[in-house]
């Protein structure tokens, strides 16, 4: 799977206790998407990025499509379920073969056809031939082209369906001709937060060479940018709606798009705005950044509305530091989309990031650095041994990734290693971006620091 290339959206959709969680599992081989009897119980969209077989997407789990008045929040469901349709690019639905077709399935089938959208015609709970045979005859009165029978809880029709999925998957040819060491940097932001002012700050301001890329995002344009000796590729993403007040509880999971596009970036530039400060939304959207290791900058924008107000500008970076701290590493800019203030700040921030974030060092340097760790500060006990540290190397880049080997990995408390982490990026000079460290010991086994 190439690394630019934006990931489709597949939603998982159909009325309620259908089996769409089951099926969900077994696709992602996870157990994130609560399976229960009880109609309902998937309120909210689960997704989860899946590889099969060289091809990417994101699977997106949907609250059933249903008109079942006694249900309060059967509406909210409904939402959800239109909503991923929206923004998916293609759809799976999900209907009973044992219940047969229902009033509401009709309903669904007509409101897909209008999508004009790739739609899978899934019907679940066939185990055999003979039942396929069974239960398949109701369902061509639909009229769809083709009905794939499968049985979620025992995989029969997975594997075609899976390959007659994969095959209808265009993945789009983002093998840019870039320049060689070209940082690919994503911006991401709710709405209204200025994220298209701070581009076009950056673009207006600066004397570069930008062309236009069409095609490699999903809703706006990729922007090469040439400063000098060095390229950037700006990737713009959709912006992260806001949740209604009224849905407070329901999680939209309405960053899907961005998702897609933080794949294929080196850096995520996170913009926060500065008059509403940091949002459970904006703490969300760095959390997937983390998760998936991208190195991290976070603008506070529209500073120009505090400059003088000392108090309300305190009180933004406190309440920024108290809930970001688990990436205390990430650089903080404060800018001015208007004014352009701080905005020259970002191009050598970018660079300092990307220079730490694809850095590699010598292991003769590894292993000098953690002797004097452990010389420093020795190791606990564990079951009457003291830990040993053997060697370390580097693994890995985007973000740096180090293996130690020692006597027992279970062995490794966390505030050693919280320890080890820190004297880590303090002797290679690794402030700014995250840092993995696997423990393995003699047995293969491993723990991931």
């Amino acid at each position: 799977m190439s690394e630019n290339e934006n990931l489709p959206i597949i939603a998982l959709v159909g009325r309620p206790n259908v089996g769409k969680s089951t099926l969900f599992n077994r696709i992602t081989k996870s157990r994130k998407a609560l399976v229960d009897p009880t109609p309902g119980v998937t309120r909210d969209r689960h997704y989860e990025r899946v590889l099969w077989e060289d091809k990417g997407f994101i699977l997106v789990d949907t609250g059933g499509i249903d008109d079942n008045q006694e249900d309060a929040l059967v509406h909210h469901i409904r939402e959800q379920a239109l909503l991923a349709v929206e923004e998916a690019d293609i759809v799976l639905f999900l209907m009973d073969g044992k219940e047969g077709l229902t009033p509401a399935d009709w309903e669904v089938v007509d409101l897909l056809r209008r999508t004009k959208k790739p739609v899978f015609y899934l019907v679940n709970k066939v185990d055999s031939p003979e039942k396929e045979q069974e239960l398949l005859s109701q369902f061509y009165e639909l009229g769809v082209d083709e009905l794939w029978p499968v049985s979620a809880e025992h995989s029969y029709g997975f594997y075609s369906l899976m390959n007659g999925l994969c095959a209808s998957i265009k993945m789009s040819d983002c093998s840019l001709d870039l320049p060689e060491g070209t940082v690919k940097v994503a911006f991401f932001g709710r709405p209204n937060v200025g994220k298209s002012s701070i581009i076009n700050q950056i673009l207006g301001e600066e004397r570069m060479v930008v062309s236009d890329i069409s095609g490699t995002t999903r809703d706006s344009v990729d922007t090469l940018v040439t400063r000098g000796n060095y390229s950037y590729l700006f990737i713009d993403t959709a912006g992260i709606r806001r949740k209604g007040k009224t849905k407070e509880k329901l999680e939209k999971f309405s960053i899907l798009k961005s998702l897609a596009a933080m794949g294929r970036c080196d850096i995520a530039v996170v913009l926060i705005d500065a008059d509403e400060g940091i949002t459970e939304q904006d703490t969300k959207v760095i959390g997937y950044v983390l998760e998936q290791g991208r190195g991290l900058i976070v603008l506070i924008n529209k500073w120009d509305l505090l400059q003088n107000n000392k108090k309300r500008q305190d009180a933004v970076v406190a309440d920024v530091a108290r809930l970001l701290p688990f990436v205390g590493y990430a650089p903080l800019l404060n800018v001015s989309a208007l004014t352009g203030y701080g905005i020259k700040r970002l191009f050598p921030t970018i660079g300092s990031v990307y220079r730490q974030y694809s850095a590699t060092f010598p292991t003769s340097a590894l292993n000098r650095l953690l002797s004097d760790a452990v010389d420093q500060h020795s190791p606990p006990i564990y079951k009457n041994k003291r830990l040993k540290f053997y060697y370390t190397s580097q693994i890995g880049t985007c973000p740096p990734k180090f293996v130690i080997m020692t006597n027992s990995y279970k062995g490794v408390h966390f505030s050693y290693e919280r320890y080890l982490i820190n004297r880590f990026r303090e002797g290679l000079g690794l402030d700014k971006v995250p840092i993995k460290i696997i423990f393995k010991d003699k047995s293969g086994q491993r723990k991931d620091g």
